[in-house]
């Protein structure tokens, strides 16, 4: 293609009825706009696709491609639209900036993962392209897709990420967001709030996430029974004293070696934890001394066995070896009984039938701890699937949890008993009676609740 072509031969060869021909054409740079404009909607796919392919094509004709069957021409497209965005900014790109944009729209809901992925991971990082094609691709329902942008994009706000928090069900989701750099608290409290637990280890493992004392200890009240938070939880930054000694109480004997082992930890809060490791594995500790001062110190290769070995390393494999030496049942506290979830289901069916189902019924319930019959009677009273029940109560979140109790037809009281008892809701993220007694939202704002929870 060493010589030019001029526009009346690229009109006659555009309207070839040869599919090779029209190819050759659509290859080239030296094509007037509107001669690759009508090419766009070409018969033949190799034809859009080598369109798609062309730095020449004018951004009109991305529109069109945007939409096109072929989800091989659509995937040229985004590879090449998001290689393109970044040189097009300010004035200077105009009118191309502005279908460059529709493009990225279309091509964010394109019905395809892969294209909608593709757009994601070249968008990560940019800042020069609108907010709400962002958050289109933070919102998807594929990990894929809103994961690149949820953990990188500068572009998500802090209530942007709260919002998807508060929606998402993604676990891989709001692990993104756990990953952030430079995380704010606000948002830790929230990725918290919803008891995920790859989540809460991804947020741990984030040195650069800011974590509020009273939330970490929010976490603590469960990390006995998340082995995989020990580990980070031991290594994070600033860690209070109190944690720090909570922490001790519950994590591996060799986890306990490296938080006594610390540097950064206050001398005090060093002496309690050496204190509980006393206590837990049922030995003294030797006070530490230099290497100088310990008379008859081994020569290497000859190293004692772990039973006399001084200090915080022989308390850490004794402590090991008496734990490995337990039976399963001596290491782990038995949860306590509960009612089967057929009992209280057959429970609440009869006092429906009896018309005796009505708030005193929940609130003792709630008050002997009786799980089940609450979700039986929320499940029953409102029609409401237990799983999404389910859903609201992992996610801690009042206004949701109030929102299931009205559908339910029991009170504002039963519904700050069911927040407070039966989710654990934080206090600050509680929802409270009106004038002691009153829903605090009307039912507009109530049913908008429900569609989040598509009810």
């Amino acid at each position: 293609m060493t010589d030019s072509i001029d526009y009346d031969r690229a009109k006659e060869l555009a309207a070839s009825p040869d599919p090779a021909v029209r190819l050759e054409l659509a290859k080239r740079q030296d094509v007037r706009p509107e001669i690759l404009y009508f090419l766009a909607v070409d018969e033949a796919e190799e034809v859009r696709h080598a369109i798609a392919d062309n730095d020449a094509t004018p951004a009109q004709a991305h529109i069109l491609l945007a939409n096109d069957a072929s989800s091989a021409v659509r995937t040229r497209l985004a590879e090449k639209v998001t290689r393109l965005l970044p040189g097009l900014s300010g004035e200077e790109a105009g009118k191309a900036r502005d279908f460059a944009i529709q493009t990225l729209e279309l091509l964010a809901r394109d019905e395809l993962t892969r294209i909608r992925a593709l757009l994601s991971e070249a968008l990560k990082s940019a800042d020069n392209v609108p907010h709400h094609v962002i958050k289109q691709l933070a919102q998807d329902v594929e990990v894929i897709v809103s994961a690149p942008v949820l953990q990188f994009s500068p572009l998500l706000t802090d209530d942007d990420l709260r919002e998807i928090v508060a929606a998402s069900a993604q676990s891989g989701a709001l692990s993104a967001i756990a990953r952030r750099i430079g995380l704010s608290a606000g948002v830790s409290d929230a990725i918290v709030a919803t008891r995920d637990v790859s989540a809460v280890a991804a947020l741990l493992a984030n040195d650069s996430a800011q974590i509020r004392e009273e939330t970490l200890d929010l976490i603590l009240d469960t990390a006995p029974s998340h082995e995989q938070w020990h580990e980070p939880l031991v290594q994070r930054p600033n860690l209070p004293g109190k944690a720090a000694k909570r922490i001790a109480g519950f994590v591996a004997a060799s986890l306990l070696n490296r938080l006594a082992s610390r540097q950064d930890l206050p001398a005090d809060t060093l002496a309690e934890v050496r204190q509980v490791m006393e206590q837990r594995l049922d030995v003294k500790l030797e006070q530490e001394k230099p290497p100088a001062e310990k008379p008859g110190a081994e020569k290497p290769g000859t190293e004692k066995p772990a039973a006399e070995k001084p200090g915080i390393e022989a308390a850490a494999a004794e402590g090991k070896e008496k734990e490995e030496g337990k039976p399963k049942a001596a290491k782990e506290k038995e949860a306590e009984p509960q009612n089967s979830m057929a009992e209280a289901e057959e429970k609440v069916k009869k006092l429906i039938k009896a018309k005796k189902l009505d708030n005193d019924a929940v609130q003792e319930a709630i008050e002997r701890n009786d799980r089940n019959f609450v979700l039986q009677a929320l499940v029953q009273n409102g029609i409401i699937p237990l799983s999404v029940i389910q859903k609201a109560i992992e996610a801690r979140n009042g206004r949701l949890i109030t929102a299931l109790v009205w559908r339910a037809k029991f009170s504002m009281r039963t519904a700050v008993m069911v927040q407070r008892d039966i989710a654990k809701v934080p206090p600050r993220m509680m929802l409270n009676a009106r004038n002691g007694t009153d829903y605090p939202l009307g039912k507009a704002e109530l049913e908008e609740q429900l569609k989040i929870l598509g009810l």
